[in-house]
Formats: structure tokens, C-alpha cells, sequence
């Protein structure tokens, strides 16, 4: 499954990207420190500079994902937005 964020337009150079998934009231870091976090660093990667693939999907990976985006050199210096991923 893809999950993409979308970055319009910044001016910020490498703006810093973190993936959360928050299931059942506890966040836990996807993508953290330009590098895969837990169980997704064997099955996940970042393509096109923000969007979140994740192999092998299982119902346990049912949650809300979400993408955020910090660009410190920008008007809106800091963006994010939850993407409810269900697996069946």
C-alpha cells in the first residue's frame, strides 16, 4: 500500500519528513530520522521523497497514519496530515 503526502511547494531544502502510525490511542514512529522505525524497517520505504509504502500489509496495520512535514525556511513552517489506512 502507498500512502503519499503530498508537498506542493516549499522553499526549505530537505524539509524534515516524519511518518507516526496512532493506533488505539498510542503513536508510534513509522519514519523517524531519515530511517524506517520497528517491524517497518524490513518491510517500508519512503519513495518520491514523502510517500510511505508498506509491504506485506496486515490487519495490524490498520490505523491512522500521519505524515509531517517541517520546512523551517517556510511562511507555514510546520504541516501534517492523517490518512486512515483500513486492511481488510
Amino acid at each position: 500500500v502507498e500512502l503519499s503526502c503530498i508537498i506542493k511547494s516549499t522553499v526549505t531544502r530537505d524539509p524534515r519528513i516524519e511518518w507516526k502510525k496512532i493506533r488505539d490511542g498510542e503513536t508510534s514512529y513509522v519514519f523517524f530520522d531519515n530511517k524506517m522505525q520497528g517491524d517497518f524497517a524490513a518491510r517500508a520505504e519512503i519513495l518520491s521523497q514523502a510517500s510511505l509504502v508498506i509491504k506485506n500489509t496486515t490487519r495490524m496495520d490498520t490505523a491512522t497514519y500521519r505524515c509531517e512535514v517541517a520546512a523551517p525556511s517556510d511562511t507555514k513552517t510546520i504541516d501534517e496530515i492523517n490518512i486512515q489506512l483500513t486492511v481488510q
